[in-house]
């Protein structure tokens, strides 16, 4: 309930209690706020039971709990029925980067990791890389215009 409170918050809440309070009345406060928060969770889990009797028996397993998004999405998440596991576990983050890494800078994969970074088309090769390393101009036909020539004007790009 207190993760978040550390020593120093926690020796500052004692000191200012005992000031506001004072030392004679200050057990009298701490019996007080615990009866009230015990009241609290009593009213909450009858509260809770009421609700499981008035669903009925096909709601046996309902949690109060799986309310919260977050909750209900990890709880969802790691259901095996849907595979993601499996999906989770084949995508290795890292070499991925790596791999788009090595590609943006030129290198060849490792041999060990790809299996097929041979120069030809990794495209077309049905692996899902795609070469993204500059290949020589083929002799014969140049795609750049001469120094002098203007590039084509185009209405719709403008």
């Amino acid at each position: 309930m207190f993760n978040d409170i550390g020593a120093l918050e926690l020796v500052t809440l004692v000191v200012l209690a005992v000031l506001v309070f004072g030392p004679d009345k200050l057990p009298k406060v701490i019996q007080d706020v615990t009866r009230t928060i015990r009241k609290i969770r009593e009213f909450s889990d009858s509260a809770k039971q009421d609700i499981r009797q008035e669903l009925g028996p096909e709601f046996k397993d309902f949690e109060f709990e799986d309310l919260n998004p977050k909750t209900f999405l990890r709880k969802q998440l790691d259901n095996d029925e849907l595979g993601l596991k499996e999906i989770r576990n084949g995508f290795d983050l890292k070499k991925e980067m790596a791999e788009v890494t090595d590609a943006v800078h030129g290198r060849d994969a490792d041999p060990s990791s790809s299996g097929s970074s041979s120069g030809s088309s990794s495209a077309a090769s049905g692996n899902g890389r795609v070469d993204m390393s500059k290949k020589p101009e083929k002799p014969g036909k140049t795609d750049k215009p001469a120094a002098d020539d203007r590039p084509p004007f185009d209405m719709d790009a403008t």
